[in-house]
C-alpha cells in the first residue's frame, strides 16, 4: 500500500479524524466499541499498559463455506484470488508449488483479499449488500467460520502468523485509498481463539527511543515472527514510513528503519522483504527490497514491473507478488523473483492475486 501524491477532497472528514484523535476516540470508534466493549487508545498514547480485551463474536459453529478443493491440509499449495474474468473471478483457489501452471482448484469462497494456511483462511470480502461494505472473516482448515467483523472501508492486506493462530488485516477508514496524500487505515490483531489485541493504533511506537505521537500516525502491512508475539509493520506519519517491530503482550512498536512499506518476514526470521519507492518525482515507482534484519544491508531488486503489493515469500529465497493486467482492468498476475537480487521477475501464474503459500 502507498500513498500517492495528490489532495483528498474530504478534508472536512479529515478534520473530524483528527478531533477524534486528539480526544482519544479511535478512528471507528463505534465498531471497535461493538467488538471489543471499550473505545481504546488514542493514537500516541504513550501507556503499554492499555487493557486487552477479548475478541468480537464468534460464529455459530454450523456456518461452513467449502473449502475442500483448495487441498490446505496437504501442505505445498499457493492460495490465490483467482481473477479469470467471468463468474469466478474473486473466488480463492489453489495450485501447487511444484506445478503452479497446472489447472486451478478454485473454491466457492469469494474474497478481495487472502491469507490461508493448512489450517486457517483470512478471508477480506464484499458484501452484496447496498452501500456496498466489506467485511473480515477467518474459517478454520475445514471451512467452518471461526470470527467476522465489519470494516470501516475498502480491504488493503490481511496475513496468518505462521503457527496460524494469530490474524492481521489492514483496510481503510472511510472509504479512502492511498491515492489520497491524508489517507487513514485501521489494522487489528487478534487471536484467533483468544486475546483481542485491537488496533494498533492503541500501541506504543517508539522512535529513536522515544514515545511518538502524532495525530497523523497509520500503519499497515503486518507480518508475523514464528513466536507467537513478534511482528512487522509500516508506520507512517509526517510524510516517514518505517519498518517498525511490534511486541503484541508489551503492546509496543520500535522503528527499525525508514523507507519502508509493506513488509514481509522469511520463514526462516532473517531477512524481510518490503516495497520500495524509487522514485523522485510525484508518480512512485515501486520495487521491492531485501534486507538482512541482523545488518540492516539491502538489496533492491531489479524488477521491471511496478509493484504495490505485499510480497510472499515462496522459500527463503524466493518472492512471490501480484502485478496487474496491462490489457484487462481487474485481472491480475503472480509473478516469482529471486530475492537475492540475481534476476528479474518472471510469471508463475496467471489470472492471480494476493498469493500466499501454504507450507
Amino acid at each position: 500500500m502507498s500513498a500517492a501524491p495528490g489532495r483528498s477532497s474530504e478534508s472536512g472528514r479529515r478534520s473530524a479524524r483528527r478531533r477524534r484523535r486528539a480526544h482519544g476516540l479511535p478512528l471507528i470508534g463505534l465498531v471497535v466499541a461493538v467488538l471489543a466493549g471499550t473505545s481504546g487508545c488514542s493514537v500516541g498514547d504513550p501507556s503499554p499498559t492499555a487493557s486487552i480485551v477479548s475478541p468480537g463474536p464468534t460464529a455459530a459453529p454450523e456456518h461452513r463455506v467449502e473449502l475442500a478443493a483448495l487441498q490446505l491440509s496437504s501442505g505445498s499449495r499457493i492460495v490465490f484470488r483467482d481473477t479469470t474474468p467471468g463468474p469466478e473471478a474473486g473466488r480463492v483457489a489453489s495450485v501447487s508449488v511444484g506445478s503452479p501452471k497446472a489447472d486451478r482448484a478454485v473454491s466457492p469462497l469469494a474474497c478481495e483479499r487472502v491469507a490461508a494456511s493448512r489450517t486457517a483462511v483470512s478471508c477480506m470480502s464484499r458484501s452484496a449488500t447496498k452501500p456496498v461494505g466489506y467485511h473480515e472473516t477467518v474459517y478454520d482448515g475445514d471451512g467452518t467460520q471461526l470470527l467476522s467483523w465489519p470494516l470501516p472501508g475498502a480491504p488493503s492486506r490481511t496475513r496468518l502468523s505462521p503457527d496460524s493462530k494469530i490474524a492481521a488485516w489492514t483496510s481503510f477508514v472511510d472509504g479512502e485509498s492511498y491515492v489520497n496524500v491524508a489517507f487513514s487505515t485501521q489494522t487489528v490483531i487478534t487471536d484467533l481463539r483468544g486475546t483481542y489485541y485491537g488496533p494498533l493504533d492503541g500501541f506504543t511506537l517508539f522512535v529513536d527511543a522515544k514515545p511518538y505521537i502524532a495525530v497523523d500516525l497509520n500503519y499497515w502491512g503486518v507480518t508475523f515472527a514464528d513466536d507467537g508475539n513478534t511482528f512487522y509493520a509500516t508506520a507512517s506519519s509526517g510524510g516517514k514510513h518505517w519498518l517498525v517491530r511490534g511486541n503484541l503482550r508489551g503492546r509496543s512498536l520500535v522503528a527499525i528503519r525508514e523507507g519502508v512499506e509493506c513488509p514481509s518476514l522469511s520463514p526462516d526470521g532473517t531477512k524481510v522483504a518490503y516495497k520500495k519507492n524509487l522514485a523522485t518525482a510525484e508518480t512512485p515507482r515501486w520495487t521491492l527490497a531485501v534486507s538482512d534484519l541482523a545488518s540492516l544491508t539491502e538489496t533492491v531488486l531489479p524488477l521491471t514491473g511496478n509493484v504495490d503489493d505485499q510480497a510472499e515469500w515462496l522459500g527463503d529465497s524466493t518472492l512471490l507478488f501480484g502485478l496487474p493486467s496491462a490489457d484487462t482492468p481487474g485481472d491480475f498476475a503472480v509473478y516469482s523473483a529471486p530475492a537475492d537480487g540475481s534476476a528479474a521477475e518472471s510469471l508463475l501464474i496467471e489470472h492471480a492475486s494476493s498469493p500466499s503459500v501454504v507450507r
